[in-house]
């Protein structure tokens, strides 16, 4: 067959570049939630700065104990994000190298593939927090260790429901490929504008205010600005938090051994791409 020279000028650079935007284009159309992430930005960004501004726009004498109350938010909300997406994340490891097959050749079970997720989970989330509540302490002589004792209850609550979250995430990724990845970053985000992390749940709508309280954030936020402005630990919303996380790791799990049964029976843990 003879070479053929491709073709040059701008005509046929405009058709190489119609061909490359077609081929995204369909990468984003076949899969949801791809299409889901274009708009899932700036809605959840909208939402959460709304009800921010709301708040302080009628509550201005928090404004004296912000500082404090606005870092331990973050610094929590970060130990629930760490938790479920560096869970997430250490699956999606074994995807990205084509390993999954491998382990599963392997005695390896699920529950311990769960489980070593889980510890890792654990330590990456034990690093990054650590290091960052020592620097909000060198920056602006904030410490979330004042907290005491209530710190640790709020800890490994935020775990179980990041856990529970990761484990719906991973089977997720089994079910539609690779194309799903991105939940990994996004799904938790969905639930800050209801966790209540900045301001308290009186706050929302009052038609809403029972999406906060079915989320074992909103009680774990409630219960630190409980322990920072009235100086007092309300063990009922740890035990609401516990029981919530407790439902959120037993659907977490149940999903996940769905998904990965139907993995292994259509022969997906060997070929999970897009």
């Amino acid at each position: 067959m003879p070479f053929r020279r491709p073709q040059t000028g701008p005509l046929a650079s405009a058709r190489r570049v119609a061909a490359m935007v077609r081929r995204y284009w369909y990468l984003i159309r076949g899969s949801w939630p791809r299409i889901a992430e274009l708009a899932y930005w700036p809605t959840i960004q909208m939402i959460l700065w709304g009800l921010i501004s709301q708040f302080f726009t009628t509550h201005s004498h928090w404004l004296a104990d912000a500082a404090g109350v606005l870092i331990a938010g973050v610094l929590l909300w970060d130990i629930l994000f760490r938790g479920q997406i560096g869970f997430s994340i250490c699956f999606l490891e074994e995807l990205w190298s084509r390993n999954l097959g491998h382990l599963f050749v392997s005695p390896l079970r699920p529950w311990e593939l769960v489980a070593s997720l889980m510890t890792m989970s654990l330590i990456r989330t034990a690093i990054g927090a650590g290091v960052a509540s020592v620097i909000a302490i060198l920056l602006y002589a904030f410490s979330l260790f004042d907290l005491g004792p209530p710190l640790v209850a709020f800890f490994v609550a935020l775990m179980l429901m990041g856990w529970g979250m990761g484990m719906v995430i991973v089977a997720m990724v089994l079910r539609y490929g690779l194309g799903a990845e991105s939940l990994a970053w996004v799904a938790l985000f969905a639930f800050a504008p209801i966790s209540c992390v900045y301001y308290p749940v009186a706050t929302l709508p009052d038609s809403v205010q029972w999406l906060a309280w079915s989320t074992p954030s909103a009680y774990v936020f409630e219960g630190m600005r409980a322990v920072m402005v009235d100086h007092v630990f309300r063990w009922d919303l740890l035990a609401g938090a516990l029981a919530l996380d407790a439902v959120y790791v037993a659907i977490g799990a149940a999903v996940f051994a769905w998904a990965f049964a139907a993995a292994r029976r259509d022969g997906r843990l060997l070929q999970t791409g897009e």
